[in-house]
């Protein structure tokens, strides 16, 4: 009887396939990868931010102005309404001129205000890879 008393007994167990990728899943939310992940995910957000704006703003100008010139166009040749019609078309046709260059301004203002954060991000990102 002493000797059952000194003996040490253990078993073990593998952890199961499920077992397995939870304790991993659980593992990578206290893994210091998972700030260069966080750093990645901004740096494209801020990227998508910037183009997204400027793409944004010159669409729904481009469409303004072509509604604006469809509806001198219509005026035009279905209520034969010339004068005004003519008006209104050509006044449609200046936001449809328009929007290449508020793109071109607007994303370069979008540059401006978030470039410096990309950039320092960006570097962040590039020395932790080395």
């Amino acid at each position: 009887m002493n000797e059952q008393k000194n003996k040490f007994c253990y078993t073990y167990s593998a952890p199961t396939e499920t077992e397995r990728r939870e304790i991993e899943s659980i593992r990578k939310e206290y893994m210091v990868s998972e700030v260069r992940e966080d750093k990645l995910e901004r740096l494209r957000k801020l990227n998508a931010r910037v183009k997204n704006i400027s793409v944004s703003i010159a669409v729904s100008l481009g469409i303004f102005g072509s509604l604006l010139f469809g509806f001198g166009m219509s005026l035009s040749l279905v209520w034969e309404n010339y004068v005004i019609g003519i008006l209104v078309s050509a006044v449609g046709i200046i936001p449809i001129v328009l929007a290449n260059p508020v793109y071109n301004a607007v994303l370069k203002r979008c540059k401006a205000k978030y470039g410096e954060e990309i950039l320092r991000l960006s570097e962040e990102l590039l020395n932790e890879h080395r």
